[in-house]
Parts: structure tokens; C-alpha cells; sequence
């Protein structure tokens, strides 16, 4: 199973990437900021999803390891395919789209094309206790010693991450970070 490709970008094709890596090039579909952003001729490093299909064998390319745990995560989601977890990765950025299941904002999640309340709801309610288990890296919303700070002072995983996602991104002291992260709870 393939989990990550390091390569050149030898053509667009509709929303999928063609990257080469050695003599092969594979056909990875991505989300549509991911696309805008490629130029053929440009080397692109992507983690995969590999789905095996009766007919076909397909990949799926995020950025980062923690788009890749959501968009996995989204995936065993009864209704929702890998064309839906793409869409909902385009909501938003990983933190926000994490945030709003964590905080069970339906509407946010209807916003993706064919994604109905009934499936929104579905999503928080099978994910919203599983979105603090997703890896997060401290450039995105705040380092574990953060979150782990918050939690210890009584508040839950979820709503330390919303918190500290709020936080200016210019604020790199952790004690500071912590403190302004407090005036968001």
C-alpha cells in the first residue's frame, strides 16, 4: 500500500495530480487548494490514501500526516466517500474543520456540495469525541505542552485545541499563548 510520494508533477489532469517518482508516475486526486497551487514541472511531497476499489485502485493526497488522520477519520463515516472527505478538507483549514466538529456546527459541515444535516450530524456525532485524537502539530494550534496545560486546569481536549487555534499565530511564548488561549474559553 502506498502512504507517501515524493515527485515531480508531470501534468493536471480534472482535480488529479500526475507526479512521477523514479520511472512511474501515479494519478493522485487532491484537494482543489492543493491543485491551484501545483505547476507541472514542480516537485510536490503528498501523504496517501490508497482506496481499492473493484475496478480501480485510487489515490487520495493530502499536505500533512494531520490532513490525512482527518480526512481518514471522515471516512469511516457512514455516507461520506473519499470525493466527500476531500470537500469537507476544502471547508476549511484542518484545525477550523476539526474545531467545528468539536463544537457540532452542522451548518459549517452542510456547506460541502451533497452534504445534507442528516450526514453533517453524523459526522459530529461519530467524530466529535475522536477529534482530539487526531494528531495536531504545534504550528497549526498549539504544541501538546499547551493543550496538556489547559486540559490539566480542567478544560477538554477539544475545546483547549479550539482555543489555542484562535490564538495570534505571532504569540510564540507558550505561557502567553496559554494565557491569551483562556480569554477565548
Amino acid at each position: 500500500m502506498l502512504s507517501y510520494i515524493k515527485g515531480t508533477i508531470i501534468a493536471k489532469i480534472k482535480d488529479d495530480l500526475v507526479v512521477r517518482t523514479g520511472e512511474l508516475g501515479y494519478r493522485i486526486t487532491v484537494t482543489p487548494a492543493v491543485l491551484a497551487e501545483a505547476q507541472p514541472g514542480t516537485d510536490i511531497e503528498l501523504f496517501l490514501h490508497e482506496a481499492a476499489r473493484e475496478n480501480a485502485i485510487e489515490h487520495y493526497g493530502m499536505k500533512s500526516l494531520d490532513e490525512l488522520d482527518l480526512f481518514e477519520s471522515l471516512l469511516s463515516v457512514s455516507g461520506v466517500g473519499p470525493k466527500s472527505a476531500l470537500a469537507f478538507l476544502s471547508l476549511s483549514s484542518t484545525p477550523a474543520l476539526r474545531s467545528a466538529i468539536a463544537r457540532g456546527d452542522a451548518d459549517m459541515l452542510t456547506q460541502v456540495s451533497g452534504i445534507g444535516r442528516k450526514t453533517a450530524e453524523r459526522v459530529i456525532l461519530e467524530l466529535k469525541n475522536k477529534v482530539g485524537d487526531i494528531n495536531v502539530s504545534g504550528s497549526e494550534v498549539g504544541g501538546s505542552d499547551e493543550v496538556q496545560a489547559l486540559i490539566a486546569l480542567g478544560y477538554p481536549a477539544s475545546q483547549a485545541r479550539d482555543a489555542l487555534s484562535r490564538v495570534d499565530a505571532s504569540i510564540t511564548d507558550s505561557g502567553q499563548r496559554i494565557k491569551e488561549a483562556l480569554k477565548h474559553i
